[in-house]
């Protein structure tokens, strides 16, 4: 991580999740974490629509030029890099583990701005709605609103000897006959 808007959020997400592989959304305080709330948001892990914004900080919403509530975060990106982001948001959900990405975007004068996104799960609870939080910053404090989001990096923040594969993980919990296809 190079901002130091994303080392320090996710050095409080960090504390709060303990030993856990995240932390409740309740246990994020935004008191806590006044001086970064312009960079945070927190969005549905609604995939149909989007992954769209519950939540979108002052800042976050100033670099797209308009308030993002309810707005899909896949669609602040090109369509080259959608997808991309899509995958990157729904693995981070169902696998409880955090990203973090490079972003370059389009300023007002074709110029391109650099960007660090950081994507945090949080942990799922039964009969509650998935969503991850995270932050958006830019390099330069100047961008003005921003467009055409494209991916350039990323890498998840997680120890690969303690991953569990979505596959294997649902096989631990199936009870009862299971059958399996193949030969004899």
């Amino acid at each position: 991580m190079k901002h130091p808007s994303s080392r320090q959020f996710f050095a409080y997400w960090d504390k709060k999740r303990g030993t856990a592989r995240a932390p409740d959304r309740a246990d994020i305080d935004p008191a806590a974490v006044r001086g970064l709330l312009g960079d945070i948001f927190v969005l549905s892990c609604e995939q149909n629509l989007g992954f769209p914004f519950r939540v979108a900080g002052t800042r976050v919403c100033a670099l797209a030029g308009l308030d993002l509530k309810d707005q899909s975060f896949a669609a602040l990106f090109t369509e080259a890099s959608r997808s991309e982001i899509e995958e990157i948001t729904t693995v981070v959900a169902d696998e409880t583990l955090g990203a973090i990405a490079g972003i370059t975007a389009a300023r007002e004068d074709g110029s391109k701005a650099h960007l660090e996104l950081l994507l945090l799960p949080f942990n799922a609870r039964p009969h509650t709605p998935v969503s991850v939080t995270g932050v958006l910053a830019p390099f330069d404090d100047e961008c003005g609103a921003l467009s055409a989001f494209t991916l350039t990096s990323w890498r998840y923040l997680h120890q690969p000897e303690k991953l569990l594969p979505r596959a294997i993980r649902k096989l631990q919990i199936a009870r009862g006959l299971m059958v399996y296809e193949g030969l004899r």
